[in-house]
């Protein structure tokens, strides 16, 4: 069923806006290689009495890039909380390409996930988060380098020689000694998504990661992801409540209410002709805001 005339409709981005360019080094900074799926199957989570996930099942294909959308509350935080390890599920399995992600295998059967599976598992997954948390006691550059050093073993030289390219990659080479405090909004942003690719992620995930910044921090941040998107092969998955940001990010978008799906599909057909009224009432709220 089509939209009523009164829906607004999501503007399509303008192909003749342009992004902005990713500095390159000798080498290219962003990720590449296969990248894994993602694949929910009956997901239940709760809080409590309140069940945010009911069965949830959907799928991402490898190198896809998906946009969950819908009201506050709906469970798309949440699944992203699942993916990073920091929720555990209360029912159903999560699985990162062939592997599970909230089990393991023992004995030929499913058990629950210790903390050595989720630490293996958790390095191919990286997150922005919308309040950056980035480590307020250490430089631009020490932020970039623990995680490589500590967790994914590298040398300091490597950890730093790779910092220095994603800092240039995200416009901050300048910055390099500065601490957060010393950063705008928007600046500290660069540094969490550089951080995050710092540890050669193959999923990222985004939540609301310019809801924290000025309007005019805005653009360019989304500029900078939408330009990550097109130049790796990550699969990507991401929350936002910038409607124009999800039509030219995505491949897929999803549309989420009480922890289910009422719609999916291409951003056209998302935002241009929504089948379900829910979605139509959704997309006049917050177009409307």
């Amino acid at each position: 069923m089509p939209p009523t005339d009164t829906t607004p409709a999501v503007p399509a981005p303008e192909d003749d806006v342009p992004g902005v360019p990713l500095a390159k080094g000798a080498a290219d900074p962003l990720p590449h290689g296969e990248a894994p799926g993602i694949r929910f199957e009956k997901v239940v989570k709760r809080f409590g009495g309140n069940v945010v996930l009911r069965e949830l099942d959907f799928t991402v294909a490898p190198g896809e890039r998906v946009t969950l959308i819908g009201p506050s509350g709906s469970g798309k935080t949440t699944i992203l909380r699942l993916l990073m390890t920091l929720e555990r599920v209360d029912g159903g399995i999560i699985r990162v390409g062939e592997r599970p992600l909230s089990h393991m295998e023992r004995g030929g059967r499913l058990v629950p996930a210790n903390e050595r599976h989720l630490h293996e598992m958790r390095k191919q997954i990286g997150m922005v988060f919308q309040q950056f948390n980035l480590f307020p006691n250490m430089n631009v550059l020490r932020n970039l380098t623990e995680g490589p050093v500590h967790v994914l073993g590298l040398s300091r030289d490597e950890a730093v020689e790779r910092a220095r390219g994603l800092l240039d990659m995200v416009g901050l080479a300048d910055k390099i000694e500065a601490h957060p405090s010393q950063l705008s909004g928007g600046q500290q942003q660069r540094v969490a998504i550089a951080r995050a690719l710092a540890m050669r992620p193959k999923v990222l995930l985004l939540d609301e990661v310019t809801s924290a910044l000025d309007p005019e921090l805005v653009v360019g941040v989304q500029d900078l992801l939408r330009d990550i998107a097109r130049q790796s092969d990550l699969t990507l998955l991401c929350v936002t409540h910038e409607m124009r940001f999800a039509r030219d990010i995505s491949d897929r978008v999803l549309m989420f209410d009480q922890g289910q799906i009422v719609e999916e599909g291409p951003p056209d057909q998302i935002f241009g002709e929504p089948r379900e009224r829910r979605t139509r009432d959704f997309l006049q709220a917050v177009l409307a805001s």
